[in-house]
């Protein structure tokens, strides 16, 4: 047995615990997650069966921790896990699945079929086995601070650019303040109109904010590809310039693993609480709105709907505070079909986005948000994650279908009564 196996195996093992243990035992294999998974019900391949992308694991479990699994082994009648088998599993734990969730919700006996994928990942990238893209970001995440490359040079250009665009200040390493705005990299990169949108917004509502110099990052691709370790370094970066600046609160930007990572895995990873609270964007931007502090005086007229970013909704509660801030200025909003906590992911989440191998896979099944967008005939699409607006872009361009996108920030910011109002932060 190879170093890289011995060490995938130890690895996979080691994530056996009571919970996926539990999980193993009582699957009925009633086929439930495969009709959750977007990535079977548009292909209609059985491989792409939830479960099934565990089977090593599975098989690990039972091999090592069940009397009848330990007799099998030990009679030669259990085949081991090789390389050669975690090679060919590699596409089904990467490729097709986004860690959307939807198969947990609808597993009739309660398994977290997501918590079970995220555990594989450890093992397999333990081992080796994780897309080449996804091991690019990472590195890049751990030796340049960004998953994109982007730099504490690229963020204050774009301050640079809101400062003159807003005529405000945008506060940078201000110790002392209430908030401290943590941004993904494609925030920064590609769409920066957003640092624009929270300085107008956080100038009228009188909010005490800052950036953080050395802790503005918050994409966490040591989650996506599968490494605690990794995750915990990428999001010590954000601890650190909290305390360093001794913040109150945390935003998580608009990107679904970044609020996954910051706000639920966190403590877990670093080991130990926080001394400050997480707050989503949108969570702060509702909380604001209901204080009377976030005031709006116009409206968009335009036929829109919104797309539920699955680690913020279906993940982590996040489903009636967007639609508070879209009544206040969309009246001709409407739900798509599965809308909420069952929405269809985009495709690209849990590092499918960076995977250039799963291209393909990704563009075919965007048929399922396709047909939710043709049953509403919306002519703007709203969402708070920055990949999943970067998928849904792409995805509406190859199938040249007439949809804008916008983050919901910026739609809130496009409202904002007069922008001279409220105190400096």
């Amino acid at each position: 047995m190879s170093t890289s196996l011995q060490r995938g195996i130890t690895t996979l093992l080691a994530q056996i615990d009571a919970p996926v243990a539990t999980f193993f035992s009582t699957c009925v294999h009633c086929g439930l997650c495969a009709e959750s998974c977007l990535f079977y019900t548009e292909t209609q391949d059985p491989k792409y069966t939830p479960i099934h992308k565990l089977e090593p694991m599975r098989r690990l479990w039972q091999q090592e921790y069940t009397f009848w699994g330990k007799l099998l082994k030990k009679v030669g009648l259990s085949k081991p896990v090789t390389d050669e088998e975690l090679a060919e599993w590699e596409p089904l734990v990467y490729d097709s699945c986004t860690l959307c969730g939807r198969c947990s919700l609808a597993c009739p006996v309660g398994n977290d079929i997501t918590y079970m994928v995220r555990k594989m990942r450890e093992g397999m990238v333990a081992s080796g086995h994780a897309p080449e893209g996804l091991k690019g970001a990472t590195q890049r995440a751990i030796e340049q601070g960004s998953p994109m490359g982007v730099n504490l040079k690229t963020l204050k250009a774009q301050i640079k650019h809101a400062e003159k665009e807003t005529g405000l200040t945008v506060p940078l390493d201000v110790e002392g303040a209430d908030y401290m705005m943590v941004l993904s990299s494609a925030e920064v990169a590609d769409y920066p109109e957003i640092i624009s949108a929270v300085t107008r917004i956080f100038k009228q509502a009188d909010v005490s904010w800052t950036l953080a110099s050395d802790g503005f990052e918050g994409t966490n691709s040591g989650i996506q590809i599968g490494s605690s370790d990794l995750a915990a370094d990428i999001l010590g970066r954000i601890v650190h310039a909290a305390e360093r600046l001794k913040v109150k609160y945390v935003i998580s930007p608009e990107c679904g693993h970044a609020y996954t990572a910051l706000r639920w895995e966190g403590p877990n990873l670093i080991g130990r609480p926080y001394p400050f609270q997480v707050i989503h964007i949108i969570e702060l931007l509702d909380e604001l709105r209901s204080s009377e502090r976030l005031k709006t005086d116009s409206v968009d007229e335009t036929r829109m709907t919104f797309h539920d970013p699955c680690q913020m909704v279906r993940r982590g509660g996040v489903i009636e505070q967007p639609r508070n801030l879209l009544k206040q200025v969309a009246p001709n909003f409407v739900e798509m079909p599965d809308a909420g906590v069952q929405n269809w992911c985009c495709g690209g989440g849990g590092g499918v986005s960076a995977n250039h191998r799963a291209e393909r896979l990704r563009i075919k099944v965007f048929s399922r948000k396709k047909s939710q967008l043709e049953a509403v005939d919306a002519k703007l699409l709203v969402t708070s994650c920055s990949n999943c607006r970067t998928m849904l872009l792409d995805g509406l361009e190859l199938n040249r279908m007439d949809v804008e996108v916008i983050g919901l920030t910026e739609l809130i910011a496009d409202h904002l009564t007069d922008n001279a109002e409220g105190k400096a932060s």
